[in-house]
């Protein structure tokens, strides 16, 4: 049987408690063989972690229009198609009893749905109602989403399309 308290040395002793080290005599395992990773005695490993600090820290100071211009615009087809998926959840209950009472309490919903943040910018203060047909505010809500898309600033999107 290998005796582990003669052999190890005081680093590996500390870090191990007294039944992991009865257990590592048991099996006859060696522990100066584990290597300890010490950061200040491995200079690659600790450039390399050095840099990726740094590097995470310039790309979060970055500014998001600035890393927005490289996205693309939202199609059409797209938001459709996320709007089709909002309904779907709200026939399926998953947006409560209220988003299924009627036609324009549906489409509040589905409105909120595809984006929050624009139907709250939008629509939020004045929920639209039974049998209204607002151009101006369906236009600022496209914009919005537009916007959003492109990663842009959404001020001056309220009142962009007053007729």
């Amino acid at each position: 049987m290998y005796d582990v308290r003669r052999t190890a040395s005081p680093q590996v002793l500390g870090i191990l408690s007294e039944r992991e080290l009865n257990q590592l005599e048991e099996c006859g395992f060696d522990p100066n063989r584990m290597k300890i990773i010490n950061l200040r005695r491995s200079p690659n490993l600790f450039t390399t972690v050095r840099f990726l600090l740094i590097l995470g820290f310039l790309f979060s100071q970055s500014s998001p229009t600035a890393l927005a211009k490289s996205r693309r615009p939202v199609t059409d087809a797209e938001t459709k198609q996320k709007k089709q998926e909002c309904y779907t959840d709200i026939e399926s209950g998953l947006w409560g009893w209220n988003c299924k009472s009627s036609a324009i309490e549906k489409e509040n919903c589905a409105l909120r749905c595809l984006s929050p943040t624009c139907y709250d910018l939008v629509y939020g203060s004045d929920p639209l109602e039974e049998g209204e047909k607002d151009l101006a505010r369906s236009q600022e809500y496209k914009y919005c989403i537009y916007k959003l898309s492109m990663g842009e600033s959404l001020e001056g999107i309220k009142g962009s399309f007053d007729y």
